[in-house]
C-alpha cells in the first residue's frame, strides 16, 4: 500500500494532519509508511492533478471521493466539502475508507 501526503511548505493543515495520518496508517497496515510530497510550483501542480494542502492519496487515488471530478489545480490551502461543511483536512473515515480498500 502506497500512502502520500502532498503539500506545500509552511501549510498549517498538513503539518496538523501528519500525526493522525501516520497513525491512521499504522491501525491499517504496520508495515505501510506515509511518503510526504511537496508541490512547489503551479506547473508540479497541473501535472499531479494537486487540488491544494493537504491532499493525501492511497494508491494513487485522493481520499476525496469527489476529487477526481475536479481540476481545480493549484497551489493552495485545500477545503474538504464534507457533511459537517467545509473544513481544512479530509475527515478520518475517507481516509480509513481508502486505506481499507488499497489493503483489502
Amino acid at each position: 500500500m502506497k500512502v502520500e501526503l502532498l503539500y506545500f511548505d509552511g501549510c498549517p493543515s498538513s503539518e496538523r494532519l501528519l500525526p493522525r495520518l501516520r497513525e491512521l496508517v499504522a491501525r491499517a497496515d504496520p508495515d505501510a509508511e506515509v511518503e510526504l510530497r511537496p508541490v512547489e510550483t503551479a506547473e508540479e501542480a497541473a501535472r499531479e492533478r494537486f487540488l491544494g494542502s493537504p491532499t493525501v492519496r492511497v494508491d494513487g487515488r485522493d481520499v476525496d471521493p469527489g476529487a477526481s471530478e475536479r481540476g481545480d489545480f493549484g497551489i493552495k490551502c485545500r477545503l474538504y466539502r464534507t457533511a459537517r461543511g467545509l473544513g481544512p483536512l479530509p475527515p478520518d473515515g475517507w481516509i480509513t475508507e481508502a486505506l481499507g480498500q488499497a489493503s483489502g
